[in-house]
C-alpha cells in the first residue's frame, strides 16, 4: 500500500460560505485553515469588530489528493482550485507566512476611538500626546492639550498611549 502525501490545497466556496464550510470540514475531521482578519465595521448606530475572511470564497485544507477530490460534495464547496491541470498545492511556508501576516495585522491594527489618548511617534511633535477628535481613513485629528491646538497626523505616525 502506497502512502499518499498530505498537502495544503485550496477550495473555492460559495459566496460568504467560508465559515460554514470550515465548520463542516472540521466535523468531518479534515484539517483546514480559514484566514480571518479582524476589522472594524460601521453600523448605523455603532462600530463592531468582525472577523472577515482574508481571501473571499477560499479555504485551505490539509489532506491527501484522494480525500480532496471527495470534498466537492461538501455543502458550500463550489470546486477545487486547479493550477496547470492539477489541484493547486500551497506550500507550508506560504500558509505560515499568511498566519504570521494575520498575527501582525491583528496586533498592529490599532482601533482608535474618539477621546482615546495617543502619542505622536515621529516628527517635530514626537512624544506629545493628544486626544482623538476625528478619524478618517488615513489621518487622525488630535487635540494637543499641552500646546492648546489641534493637529492632523497620519494613522501610522501615532501610538496608543499605555
Amino acid at each position: 500500500m502506497v502512502k499518499q502525501k498530505i498537502n495544503w490545497y485550496v477550495l473555492y466556496t460559495a459566496a460568504r460560505a467560508e465559515k460554514q464550510v470550515e465548520i463542516r470540514l472540521q466535523q468531518m475531521g479534515i484539517a483546514c485553515y480559514l484566514p480571518l482578519l479582524t476589522t472594524k465595521r460601521k453600523w448605523s448606530d455603532r462600530y463592531k469588530l468582525v472577523d472577515v475572511p482574508l481571501f473571499s470564497s477560499y479555504i485551505f485544507v490539509y489532506t491527501t489528493d484522494a480525500i480532496l477530490r471527495t470534498l466537492n460534495s461538501v455543502n458550500g464547496v463550489s470546486h477545487i482550485v486547479y493550477y496547470l491541470g492539477q489541484p493547486a498545492i500551497v506550500k507550508c511556508t506560504e500558509i505560515n507566512s499568511i498566519k504570521r501576516f494575520l498575527i501582525e495585522a491583528n496586533e498592529g491594527e490599532l482601533l482608535y476611538n474618539i477621546e482615546d489618548e495617543l502619542l505622536i511617534g515621529c516628527g517635530p511633535l514626537k512624544n506629545i500626546s493628544g486626544k482623538v477628535k476625528k478619524i478618517s481613513k488615513t489621518h487622525i485629528i488630535l487635540y494637543l492639550d499641552q500646546i492648546g491646538t489641534t493637529v492632523c497626523v497620519k494613522k501610522d505616525q501615532v501610538l496608543k498611549k499605555k
